[in-house]
């Protein structure tokens, strides 16, 4: 499937039943008096937050959603019935804009959260409702309301506990491949993964976190180079984040000026990233160029006040030191979203990409 997290739609609530003129025809009734019923409300068009989509394709070539419109009110007091409302499936994290104006009109971070994004119209009412002392036959009715109709723009930002960020080649996949169940493709070239990645990190006895794998940051990525402002809306939704440098064989790159420019296209994009809690991970530490500098880079980044693990997904050396850092950056650092822990047990439930870590 693919990874789309943002589309445009149109929403069009249902139409409400006009109002109906009648009178009673009954035996033994002389004087029955006006029996026009009410028309029926149309129905609304509703977004709901579930835990059970992690994209937006289901709504890629749906362009309309529509719902029922309202009966028309009949004779004998009968009111119309009202229209069926359609509610849309969205996943967790996803931001609803009016498409004309730019407005945020929700944004559904908890499971189950609802918005009504298109109210049906009123149902007009019945001559019933018309009579008076002076007019005991009214001939006039209400016609329905009409429903709203929208054009918005959805955009889904990921709901994860940890964001793992970095240059290209550092690693990101598959480390987050090694400590769950998500397979993301790797390769030993440049923007190989083209989205991001979510994967279920558990330690057991219920302990569990989501980490996402952000693709796409390099130098410029905050005024759109490379992958750029596609996937760093994702950074806002992690609750900390976990940078990943290397030792590259271009002579050109330094592992600190990586973390530097980081940071930098993280707080160009938000400012309020770059005080995001975070964690520092030096990988690859299996490769004898990355051994050699291990200490040197060690110091210079404690110098600076960053916790640092070195790592090595080939070997899985220090994931154990790692996770648990990042389970005891989690604890301390409060969450954004108050949903976050009850979407992770959905995602633990229903996702297939949960794995209890190996030790």
């Amino acid at each position: 499937m693919d990874f789309i997290d943002e589309v445009t739609i149109e929403v069009r609530a249902g139409d409400g039943g006009n109002g109906c003129i009648a009178f009673r025809r009954e035996k033994f009734v002389p004087l029955g008096g006006p029996s026009g019923g009410d028309g029926g409300d149309g129905g609304s068009v509703v977004l709901q937050a579930q835990s059970s989509l992690s994209t937006l394709f289901d709504l890629r070539y749906r362009k309309l959603v529509r719902a029922g419109r309202g009966e028309h009110g009949r004779g004998k007091d009968q009111y119309g019935k009202r229209g069926k409302s359609r509610v849309a499936a969205v996943p967790i994290g996803t931001q609803v804009f009016d498409l004309e104006t730019g407005e945020l009109l929700a944004d559904l971070c908890r499971l189950d959260q609802e918005v009504t994004v298109a109210k049906g119209g009123r149902g007009g009412r019945g001559n019933i409702h018309f009579a008076t002392p002076y007019d005991r036959a009214p001939r006039r009715a209400e016609p329905g309301g009409e429903g709203q109709r929208r054009k918005l723009r959805l955009e889904l930002k990921l709901l994860a506990d940890v964001g793992v960020v970095g240059f290209p080649n550092t690693g990101k996949s598959t480390l987050i491949s090694v400590v769950s169940r998500a397979r993301p493709k790797i390769a030993d070239y440049p923007f190989t993964t083209l989205t991001p990645n979510l994967g279920v990190v558990s330690l057991g006895d219920s302990r569990n976190f989501v980490m996402a794998d952000i693709p796409g940051i390099i130098e410029g990525a905050s005024e759109g180079a490379g992958l750029g402002l596609r996937f760093l809306r994702h950074v806002e939704r992690c609750r900390c984040l976990l940078h990943l440098i290397t030792v590259d064989p271009d002579p050109a790159r330094d592992p600190l000026a990586d973390l530097d420019r980081l940071l930098v296209e993280l707080e160009c994009f938000d400012p309020a990233l770059a005080k995001r809690p975070m964690i520092v991970g030096l990988s690859k530490t299996d490769l004898p160029e990355v051994r050699a500098r291990s200490e040197e880079i060690h110091a210079a980044l404690q110098r600076r006040n960053f916790e640092v693990y070195g790592i090595s997904s080939a070997t899985r050396e220090g994931l154990d030191e790692l996770i648990t850092g990042l389970e005891k950056l989690l604890i301390r650092s409060e969450p954004q979203h108050p949903s976050a822990q009850e979407a992770q047990e959905q995602r633990s439930e229903h996702d297939t990409s949960s794995s209890e870590h190996p030790r």
